[in-house]
């Protein structure tokens, strides 16, 4: 069992990470893996001591008790600083990659606002001010039997704004190795590049109602040329404007705002 545990050529796998496909997620990994090394070393210490004493100390066939002694100073003071050593460490190094995980980029290259609702997402591509993407401010949605498809460029930045109208969401996908709660009337954010090219989920890490297990979604990477050809076909599509959630995921922002007239 153990040697089929450790046939990834992947460290990540060995620690049950997915394989990483953002530029955040090395920082993540990193941490992860020291997290459960470190703990793994004070495990071993901590054994084999438990272990010694079992062992060194043992009753005798004389019968004779081991010396008794009602306090050891040195020791204690040695258990008392090593575990805030130990505390120290591992915080300084998830100051470090926490740092590098929500580090804003200053201009990124696209920005999708992204819509958790009941029960699926909306994706909203905000590309029209974009002089470097041929497109339309165009979005996609899912709903319960519809799974949405949320599409990125490979090695471009992307910020993602998120917010809901209902209930609180929690915005993931495994493979970037980062999440962010999706929260009513709180505007949370964050900026990833993809790195790898292919297909990945994307799921709510939020146990968020009735039907949570309905709220998954697929994340295609791809090209700079695949990506502005996927905005132009949903703009073919009459998905133009923006999308707000379940009422109004079909609707586009200039026909919202002509019923509303209307009424």
């Amino acid at each position: 069992m153990v040697l089929a545990g450790c046939s990834s050529d992947n460290p990540e796998h060995w620690f049950g990470l997915p394989g990483s496909a953002s530029d955040r997620a090395p920082h993540m990994g990193n941490l992860w893996i020291g997290a459960w090394v470190a703990a793994l070393a004070v495990g071993v210490i901590m054994w084999a001591l438990m272990f010694w004493a079992v062992i060194r100390y043992r009753r005798r066939h004389d019968d004779e008790v081991p010396r008794q002694t009602r306090y050891h100073l040195p020791l204690e003071i040695f258990y008392t600083l090593v575990p805030f050593l130990i505390i120290g460490v591992l915080f300084y190094f998830t100051v470090l990659s926490q740092n590098e995980i929500t580090r804003e980029e200053e201009n990124p290259d696209h920005v999708i606002d992204v819509v958790g609702q009941k029960w699926s997402w909306t994706f909203n591509y905000r590309e029209g001010d974009n002089p470097d993407v041929d497109a339309e401010d165009v979005w996609e949605a899912g709903t319960i039997e519809k799974v949405p498809t949320l599409v990125l460029p490979v090695n471009e930045s992307v910020r993602f704004n998120l917010s809901s109208p209902d209930v609180i969401h929690s915005f993931w996908i495994p493979a970037f190795h980062y999440k962010l709660d999706v929260i009513p009337g709180r505007a949370n954010y964050f900026d990833v590049t993809p790195t790898e090219v292919g297909t990945f989920a994307g799921k709510c890490a939020e146990l968020c109602g009735t039907y949570h297990s309905a709220m998954i979604f697929n994340v295609e990477v791809v090209t700079a040329e695949e990506y502005e050809q996927y905005l132009q076909e949903l703009a073919a599509k009459g998905q133009t404007g923006t999308a707000h959630g379940p009422q109004t995921a079909d609707v586009p922002t200039n026909k919202r705002a002509e019923q509303a007239e209307g009424n």
